[in-house]
């Protein structure tokens, strides 16, 4: 009982920081704030699913899938930085607010009606919280505790991860469902401002992404690097 306490432990010291559920909040914040109340609620609960499922599926399935498609860890962060990086564009330029447009306000009863986009899977669960840098990180992981197993017995290396897991997609979701109250306390303002500065936070950090990613390859082909 005590080697899994420390495990669970240890793996929420270690994916937290990758994690980082302050980032989808943003995500929320900023790509979210016409999303009707109730649907945003809906799309929260569907988006807590999605990170604890992806979380899941990577770390027991996650090597199989990668050497059946013949995907490299590199491949995975230089792919999964486009993104990011794509997503921070977004956020850094946002397009014209419907508010602000006349046919929008010509056709208000039919904006209405339009349904909402749902964000839940990309980008609230991947990449803001269950992204590239998570997704490597337990594929890593899980190659060094099988490789490591004579340290740790069968059941804490089925019931940590779902345990650490678990708990991270709690913590997710109370960030989500208190984004409206930050959104109260901030105004629109405050809103567009720290989305902004997200924004451009993302494209930085999916840049490192890709530069990692190459850094990687330059390294595994054995040539020097400057």
């Amino acid at each position: 009982m005590i080697e899994l306490f420390t495990v669970v432990g240890l793996g929420l010291t270690l994916m937290l920081p990758l994690a980082n559920p302050l980032t989808s909040m943003t995500l929320l914040l900023s790509l979210g704030r016409h999303i009707p109340l109730q649907e945003r609620n809906r799309q929260i609960n569907q988006a807590a699913i999605y990170v604890v499922m992806i979380m899941l599926v990577t770390y027991f399935a996650g090597q199989w899938v990668m050497h059946s498609f013949g995907i490299s860890i590199p491949g995975l962060r230089i792919a999964g930085g486009l993104i990011v990086a794509f997503i921070g564009f977004t956020m850094l330029f946002p397009t014209q607010d419907t508010n602000d447009m006349p046919e929008a306000e010509a056709n208000a009863d039919a904006l209405a009606q339009r349904k909402a986009v749902n964000i839940a899977f990309v980008p609230l669960a991947l990449p803001g919280t269950a992204g590239p840098g998570t997704i490597a990180f337990i594929i890593s992981a899980t190659a060094t505790m099988q490789s490591d197993a004579v340290h740790y017995s069968t059941l804490t290396l089925i019931l940590a991860p779902i345990i650490v897991f678990l708990l991270l997609g709690v913590l997710f979701w109370v960030c989500l469902r208190s984004a409206n109250s930050i959104n109260k306390f901030l105004g629109e303002g405050g809103v567009q401002a720290i989305a902004r500065v997200m924004g451009f936070l993302l494209v930085c950090m999916g840049i490192q992404f890709v530069i990692n990613g190459i850094l990687e390859i330059i390294t595994q082909h054995g040539a020097p690097v400057i």
